[in-house]
C-alpha cells in the first residue's frame, strides 16, 4: 500500500508494482554525486535509490532491463521527488 503522507509513489513495470520513496539516506547519497546533466545512468541510479527507500532491493542492471522508456522513468522520479519534498 502506498503511503502518500510519507511521499511514496507507485511505479508499474509490467505486472509488478513498486513503491518509490525518497529517504534521508537516499537524499544524502544524491547530494554526494557530482552535479551535471541527468543521463540514463544517473536516472537508473536514482530509481535504484528510490526503490530502495520503498523497500525493494533491485540492482541497477535489473532496472536497466525493465521495459521503461526514459520518459516513464523520469516521470516516476519526478512524481516521487515532488511528493517527498512537499
Amino acid at each position: 500500500m502506498i503511503n502518500t503522507e510519507r511521499g511514496e509513489v507507485a511505479l508499474q513495470v509490467g505486472e509488478q508494482s513498486y513503491r518509490l520513496c525518497l529517504t534521508l539516506g537516499a537524499l544524502a547519497q544524491l547530494e554526494q554525486r557530482q552535479p551535471g546533466d541527468l543521463g540514463a545512468v544517473e536516472l537508473v541510479r536514482l530509481l535504484r535509490l528510490l526503490l530502495q527507500g520503498g523497500g525493494h532491493e533491485v540492482s541497477e542492471a535489473e532496472i536497466a532491463a525493465w521495459p521503461l522508456t526514459p520518459q516513464q522513468a523520469g516521470e516516476a522520479v519526478t512524481r516521487c521527488l515532488k511528493a517527498s519534498l512537499q
